[in-house]
């Protein structure tokens, strides 16, 4: 783009060249390709000046609701803005250079309708409806879990219902969705207890991921000395000084002498005649490997990790690296420990020995079946332009999905709230939505768990449950005429308007007890405000679902 504003032959070579431009996907444009759109389009010219477009074209296609890449930096806004910068500008229903796609050929009418009822709660959009070309379908169902354990054992239970009472399906028909890939932990555990095969997309099975196999090779260390592999994978992770051919001279001695490894390393006198400038650090090492093998059958596992994660430094040196797969990776070891927490409770006997051997048969299902027909697990972003049969889409809570980050920001809400969309509408014929009524974060006590903003935008005419506390208060109800009679919020209620609200207001709410207003999101009657509860931490609520009562 620098050559075409400094050169322009360059650029007018360029342009007339390309006089039909296509692009797809439109929506996930960053500004640097637009920019090259346009350049190639008008030549650099503004739309006021420029206005020869016989013979010339730009064409694209997008959906501004399935917008949910801006961490690579993608602005729906460009989509939003096409009609201005090249069309008619004309209203919807007069342009001539807008045409909207709302015929939908994979989805049943009841999950479009869901869909169509959660986006429409979005502000910056083109507005569309999906129209189903299927039949009304299944009603979308929602369960609410005790735990994320006792989800992952609903999910897995439908899956296993399903595939029996249907032969048309198989394994791969059915796909589950979460918000990050921490959650795949619980499901992967209970798939494997049942012997289900199943894939993780655009990611690695929980107990393959790198820093997993580091800590588990740690912990292997602390009750089996003589396990050479582990050894050499950890004895230089994070970078102590043990560099490959110290590690080397070691390994060739244990080999001569036929004896394990450790028995070198262990030994002071030998690491000081073969381990030369670096046996300072190997020392070192050696100790505080022995002292959790001196402590690994008197304490608990988890007081075990907490030692190991604390003495090699493995957390802190991610931190210092401070990238987003570097936090990721500290998310997954939180999730580790959380494990072992769960392990301890669910098992009397909970010895650290017993533990690997559970994670080791976790770590090999499944590594004999990738024959194509397994259940796909992975993250929402990653499900983009994906279709099942059958979606589970898991996790719906406040802080989870949506997330934390985005709490605080009403366009990151409206992005969250994109992914959930996109989430839906990858369902074909059936959809389960489910989330815990408390849940283990990063490895921390259990916290009660507010249900995602989102469930409570979605319309109660097509969602069944089995539990009434599974959804928002006013969709306590399985009567469908009963729900027909009143399916909109009451936008009269007192408090919600935004004009009714301010930032700092003091209010009680019946579960939560006394907080206080510290953002209000949205306009008009479509508004939810963050409220700070002492002692439970940042909650949304939607006033016109939540009773709620203003104390200043």
């Amino acid at each position: 783009m620098q050559l075409f504003r400094q050169n322009p032959q360059v650029l007018d070579y360029w342009h007339r060249r390309f006089r039909h431009i296509l692009v797809d996907e439109y929506q996930d444009t960053n500004r640097t390709q637009y920019d090259l759109i346009q350049l190639l389009a008008t030549s650099d010219q503004s739309k006021q000046k420029f206005d020869n477009w016989d013979n010339r074209s730009v064409f694209v296609v997008g959906d501004a609701d399935q917008s949910i890449y801006s961490f690579r930096a993608a602005d729906f806004t460009i989509l939003m803005g096409f009609q201005k910068e090249f069309g008619d500008g004309l209203a919807d229903e007069e342009t001539r250079t807008l045409v909207k796609l709302e015929e939908n050929y994979r989805s049943t009418a009841n999950i479009l309708d869901v869909a169509n009822h959660l986006i429409d709660n979005n502000t910056e959009r083109i507005d569309k409806v999906l129209r189903a070309t299927r039949g009304t379908g299944d009603d979308i169902m929602c369960h609410r879990a005790d735990n994320e354990a006792m989800e992952a054992e609903y999910v897995v239970g439908q899956i296993r219902n399903l595939e029996i009472k249907h032969p048309e399906l198989s394994w791969k028909d059915f796909a589950i969705l979460y918000r990050t890939n921490i959650q795949s932990r619980a499901i992967e555990e209970v798939l494997t207890r049942f012997s289900i095969p199943y894939r993780v997309v655009g990611g690695l099975r929980f107990y393959d991921r790198r820093e997993i196999k580091d800590v588990l090779a740690y912990l292997r260390l602390a009750v089996n000395p003589a396990d050479s592999i582990s050894l050499k994978r950890i004895i230089n992770t994070p970078r102590r000084g043990i560099g490959k051919t110290t590690l080397d001279n070691l390994d060739k001695a244990a080999a001569e002498l036929d004896v394990p490894l450790w028995d070198i390393i262990k030994d002071e006198t030998s690491l000081k005649t073969l381990a030369g400038r670096a046996s300072k650090r190997a020392i070192e090492f050696s100790r505080m490997v022995s002292s959790w093998q001196e402590r690994a059958d008197k304490v608990s596992p988890t007081e075990l990790v907490q030692e190991v994660l604390e003495n090699t430094g493995y957390i802190e040196d991610l931190k210092g690296k401070g990238t987003e797969e570097d936090l990721n990776r500290i998310e997954n070891i939180q999730e580790l420990y959380s494990a072992v927490v769960q392990f301890e409770e669910e098992n009397e006997d909970a010895t650290l020995t017993n533990f690997l051997a559970n994670a080791s048969l976790s770590a090999d299902n499944n590594d004999d079946k990738d024959d194509g027909n397994q259940v796909t697990l992975m993250t929402l972003h990653a499900s983009k332009g994906l279709e099942f049969p059958v979606v589970f889409l898991v996790g719906l809570e406040q802080g989870l999905f949506p997330s934390f980050r985005s709490l605080e920001d009403a366009a990151a809400i409206e992005e969250e709230r994109r992914l959930c969309y996109v989430g839906i509408t990858r369902a074909q014929d059936r959809l389960f939505i489910s989330h815990a009524r408390e849940r283990r974060t990063y490895g921390a006590m259990r916290e009660v768990s507010t249900p995602s903003i989102f469930l409570g935008e979605l319309p109660r005419d097509y969602i069944m449950t089995t539990v009434p506390s599974a959804l928002p208060e006013r969709w306590a109800t399985t009567d469908r005429k009963a729900k027909l009679k009143n399916p909109q919020p009451n936008l009269n209620k007192p408090g919600t308007h935004e004009d009714d609200w301010r930032v700092g207001a003091s209010v009680e709410h019946k579960a939560f007890g006394e907080g206080k207003v510290t953002h209000i999101f949205g306009a008009g009657n479509k508004i939810c405000l963050a409220i700070h509860f002492p002692g439970i931490g940042k909650k949304i609520v939607d006033p016109r679902t939540t009773t709620i009562e203003r104390l200043s």
